[in-house]
């Protein structure tokens, strides 16, 4: 089983997505705007992705700036940055036992089969 982080509304997140309906996996879709990561499900996510929790942020969002982040802000801001605006969250993500991918571009997606 994949989870799939999704944004309907983005196409590279909707590229990804169909790259993983095209093999045949099973696939759960989580709409994370609307079901938002808590804190404690981004670190989780980060130990999986196996890198800094800036690499897991959309930092050219504009709200990135407007919240005062910058790429040396602590871990822990940045986490609860991404908890309480999901938006910043970089897109999409796809999670398979203790594995995860960043899908940018979107064919990365099939490197967690």
């Amino acid at each position: 089983m994949i989870t799939i982080w999704h944004n309907p509304r983005c196409s590279k997140s909707r590229e990804a997505l169909a790259l993983l309906e095209a093999c045949g996996e099973d696939i759960e879709v989580r709409r994370y705007l609307d079901d938002i990561p808590t804190v404690a499900e981004l670190r989780a996510l980060q130990a999986r992705l196996g890198v800094p929790v800036i690499e897991m942020m959309r930092v050219k969002e504009t709200l990135f700036r407007e919240l005062g982040l910058t790429r040396d802000s602590d871990e822990d801001a940045l986490l609860a940055a991404m908890a309480a605006h999901p938006k910043l969250i970089e897109r999409a993500v796809a999670i398979k036992g203790d594995r995860a991918v960043i899908a940018r571009p979107p064919e990365r997606v099939l490197d967690i089969l």
